[in-house]
This record gives structure tokens, sequence and C-alpha cells, in this order.
């Protein structure tokens, strides 16, 4: 019988499944897990946050006659078919990063869920921390003048053991690379403040690890606005630092970390305040569930009718190309247009 809740269904329940569960016991008044894949068989559900549901193949647990809502939480690689079969099955999508790994498979699904009329809603966490959502507001308000530069660094660390444990970890075509997994939220957050961008040029390799996937990537960005940004990533830094993000205008500068305000220039403005966030900088498990549970709590808003979908396929889509711009750049040495690449997607 159905509650009046909203039926989740997880696809993938591993670390980050675990983090979904976690953050819909909290809205239990408003959603509810229902059925799950993957991970392992919990007798106790003391990995699900006390939830006892069925445990059922990817295919069953979207076809489940309670699921509104499938949250992909698998492989990166799996995540543009999931989100298809959920969306010709009829659910609503919460898709982890990134939305697909190519621009082709990002447009198909956004075209899918604007036919159907259902949301797909990317995970997209550190956009709600409150050193973010400042600087966005900032940003928007031209508190800081005109920016000339913004940079993101993600310089992390993760040993063999890492990439043995997964093998998709260590393969570029299946999403392991540092960009496309470490990067990918900060990448976000850095189209997301500063705009659309123009251009890219990078460069990427392996430098400290023996596997297929690139472990750092360099990126030089040209934004739009005119704007110029940089950005590195790489799983290669031992012991593993937090990753930053900074903008650079003509009337002030911020800088911030994860959960922390480095730098806050900006004339009447005074610094916000944080909450402490645990980093994946050195253990990818060693992130909380706030974030999530944050925009898990605007999705639910969504779906009544209430607020506007939280980072939309379309948004979704936008972040894709950024990053498979990169990639093109650094493997091609030309300077890519990622709005071309979405054009020429959306084409084909």
């Amino acid at each position: 019988m159905r509650t009046g809740r909203y039926g989740v269904g997880v696809v993938g329940m591993g670390s980050i499944g675990t983090m979904h569960a976690r953050a819909l016991r909290e809205l239990d008044g408003r959603a509810a897990l229902v059925a799950y894949s993957g991970g392992a068989r919990h007798e106790s559900g003391s990995a699900l946050a006390g939830w006892q549901v069925a445990r059922l193949p990817p295919e069953q647990v979207i076809a489940h006659e309670e699921v509104d809502v499938v949250a992909i939480c698998s492989p990166s690689g799996t995540h543009a078919r999931l989100a298809l079969a959920a969306l010709e099955a009829g659910r609503h999508v919460v898709v982890e990063k990134p939305l697909a790994l190519t621009v082709a498979d990002a447009v198909r699904v956004a075209g899918a869920a604007r036919e159907r009329g259902l949301m797909v809603s990317m995970i997209s966490q550190r956009r709600l921390e409150p050193e973010h959502q400042a600087l966005k507001s900032v940003l928007d308000a031209g508190a800081l003048g005109d920016v000339s530069l913004a940079t993101t660094h993600v310089r992390w660390f993760r040993d063999d053991d890492y990439y043995r444990a997964a093998g998709w970890r260590s393969s570029m075509a299946r999403g392991g690379g540092s960009l496309m997994n470490q990067g990918v939220h900060n990448v976000d957050l850095l189209r997301w403040l500063c705009g659309p961008v123009e251009s890219v040029t990078a460069q990427y390799g392996t430098v400290a690890h023996e596997m297929e996937a690139e472990d750092t990537t360099v990126a030089t960005v040209r934004f739009a606005s005119g704007a110029l940004g940089l950005v590195t990533t790489t799983t290669a830094t031992p012991p593993g630092f937090p990753a930053t993000l900074a903008v650079y205008g003509s009337q002030g500068t911020v800088e911030l970390a994860q959960g922390e305000v480095r730098r806050w220039d900006v004339p009447g403005v005074p610094t916000p305040g944080t909450v402490a966030t645990l980093g994946g900088a050195a253990d990818p498990l060693a992130i909380g569930h706030a974030g999530h549970l944050a925009q898990w709590t605007q999705i639910l808003d969504a779906l009544d009718g209430t607020a506007p979908t939280p980072v939309d396929a379309e948004d979704a889509l936008e972040t894709v190309g950024l990053l498979c711009a990169i990639y093109e750049a650094a493997s091609t040495g030309r300077s890519v247009s990622p709005a071309g690449l979405v054009a020429r997607a959306a084409d084909a």
C-alpha cells in the first residue's frame, strides 16, 4: 500500500548509495526507500540506515510498483543507461555525478526527461554548502566586480588498492579518470559560479599509477564573460589536500577550501559561516550525508511542485559538456568549445 510518501529505489547500494539511504531516513515523513540493488545483503539494515527493504536486480528496482524515483548510485559508466531505463519506465531520476560520460548520452537523457515530463536531478551537493551559496550570491550581485580569474584545484591521493578494488576506477572509458571521477564536483562548481565556458585547452597524463585512466589533468578555461580559469585534478599528490576554489575580481577576492573560507575580500559583505564538512582528499569514504540531505530536500520540494528541480538534466548536460571538452582538448591538442560539443550531439 502507498503511504503518501514518495517511493525511492536505489540502484547501487555501495558507499554513495548508503548516503542516500541515510538522507532518506531523515526525510522519512516525505520519502521512503522501498527497494535497492547492489552492495551486500544487509540483514540488519544498519548500512541502509535501518530501512528493511527488498534487495532486487536493477531492472526490478526500476520496475517496482512502489518506486516513484530511481536514485542511480552505480559506477559512472552505467548512469546514462540506467537513467534512460528509469525514464522509459515513467520514473523520476536522481543520479550521482556525472549525468553521463559522453555528451551524446547526456543529450539523450535530457531529451527523454523533457519528452516524458519527468524530473532528472544530478547530485551536486557541493553547490549547497554555505560558502558556495554565499559566493554565488555575491557573483550574481556583481559584488566582486569584473571577474578576471577563477581557479579550482583538486589535489587528492588514491593508492593502488583503491584502483584495484573496482576495475572501472582505472578505466577512462568507464569514467575512472581524476577529472571525471574526483574532479567533477569542483568543475561543476566553477561552471555554475562563473558562467558558460567558451573554450578550453588541456593536457592529461598518468603520472603515478599503472593504469589506463589519467590520474592528473590540467586545463585552461576561457569563460564567455572574458574571464580566464584554471582546473587541475589529480589523485597523485599524497597525502591528499582539500579541494580549493578561488575567484578574483576587480573589486574583491574569494578563496575557499573544503568547508573553509580562506579569504573573503568582498566589499560590504561579511564572511559567510561554514559547516564542517569532511572531504575525500585521501579517503573517498570520508564524507557525510548532509549535502545529500540538502539536495534531497530540494528534490522532494520540486516533486511537490513548490520549487524548481535542483541541477536538472539541462544543467547537468552543461557540466558533462565541459568535462568532455577538457578530455577532447587534452587528447587532440586543440582548443575545444563545450557548447559546440553539445550542439553537434543534439544535431546528430
